[in-house]
């Protein structure tokens, strides 16, 4: 039973698909893919957790059953107390939903016009309207774009304009789908800072899906890790980063060529020209490291790169794999087995 601060209350939750393929003349073969396979957790009201996986994993998935686009095929779900494939429409005034490769505005209409649309849609009281309106404007600096069609905004300016729209009938929930995919660094830095922001001032429940771990880093506490379906990982991200003993790239420039930068616990793991990469733990802050090397060596620039998700899940599964195999071996009279790790079985 969830407690009183529990906002999304998720228990053994499935979806499967019935997939026909064509296998011979006249002939076809169904079967069944599990998109979610019996996940479980809860979200309580106010926290911005991160939702990651590869792509398939059933991030997006999972994300149309909260917000009651799907139907669930087992398992029971809540949100606010409600169940979202039987009370659509009730839940809708109660969420906002922000898909990153498609937009809820109107293509042809300058943003100005979606937004009252929206505001005649959601019913919001126009006092309300007004105030979140000037709001958004303000902190996603949209004023200059008001009156512009959305087919000529660029990605970036169109996913602001798409968190603004999710925004201003003052939803408890905000389910954001790759919200920062395309988008330049200096779009990223306003949206995540927006977020943050909403968070820290309203109380606003987030639900964040990314290939980014830089989104996760800088906006969430926690992390949920889904793959094939499945929750392997619910924690914080330093431990998912232990787990799958990820690392990150510092990509160096010099002003000439030099011999291996020794910077440890980074090591170096390629050198072209005045150019090197060097390998440091995910889990360790980068500025320790960057300054040492400012202080020591010539630079001319740098830059940080976060590990793929991808890269991360494969190495808890060899992790897994590597545990399970040292748990089967047989052990010596009074060696105790290794304690469990933070993953989901």
């Amino acid at each position: 039973m969830a407690d009183a601060d529990t906002f999304i209350d998720v228990d053994r939750l499935e979806k499967v698909f019935d997939v026909r393929r064509k296998t011979g003349f006249l002939r076809r073969e169904r079967r069944e893919v599990r998109a979610v396979d019996s996940i479980s957790f809860t979200v309580a009201r106010g926290e911005m957790v991160g939702y990651i996986g590869p792509n398939g994993a059933g991030k997006s998935t999972t994300i149309k059953m909260l917000t009651g686009i799907l139907t669930p095929s087992g398992g029971r779900l809540r949100v606010a107390g409600i169940d979202p494939s039987r009370e659509r429409t009730r839940l809708a005034h109660r969420i906002g939903v922000v898909f990153g490769q498609r937009t809820t505005l109107w293509w042809d209409l300058p943003l100005i016009d979606s937004y009252q649309l929206m505001h005649r849609m959601y019913r919001i009281p126009p006092a309300r309207y007004r105030e979140n309106l000037d709001r958004c404007v303000e902190l996603l600096e949209l004023a200059e774009l008001l009156e512009v069609p959305v087919r000529q905004l660029s990605l970036g300016q169109r996913m602001r304009g798409d968190i603004a729209a999710a925004l201003l009938h003052d939803p408890e929930v905000l389910y954001l789908d790759e919200p920062t995919i395309g988008l330049d660094v200096i779009s990223k830095a306003k949206v995540r800072g927006f977020l943050r922001e909403l968070n820290e001032e309203r109380g606003t429940t987030v639900l964040l899906t990314t290939h980014d771990l830089q989104d996760i880093e800088q906006l969430c506490s926690r992390v949920m890790v889904i793959d094939h379906g499945r929750l392997m990982y619910d924690g914080a991200l330093t431990g998912l980063h232990e787990i799958g003993e990820s690392e990150r790239t510092l990509v160096v420039d010099l002003e000439r060529e030099l011999p291996p930068i020794e910077a440890g616990p980074a090591r170096v793991v390629r050198v072209e020209g005045p150019r090197q990469w060097l390998a440091f733990p995910a889990a360790e802050s980068a500025a320790a490291l960057v300054a040492r090397i400012a202080a020591e060596y010539p630079l001319v620039d740098l830059s940080v790169r976060e590990p793929d998700i991808e890269a991360v899940i494969a190495r808890m599964y060899a992790g897994a794999a590597g545990a399970t195999a040292a748990e089967q071996a047989p052990q010596a009279p009074g060696q105790a087995s290794a304690p469990a790790g933070k993953a989901v079985s």
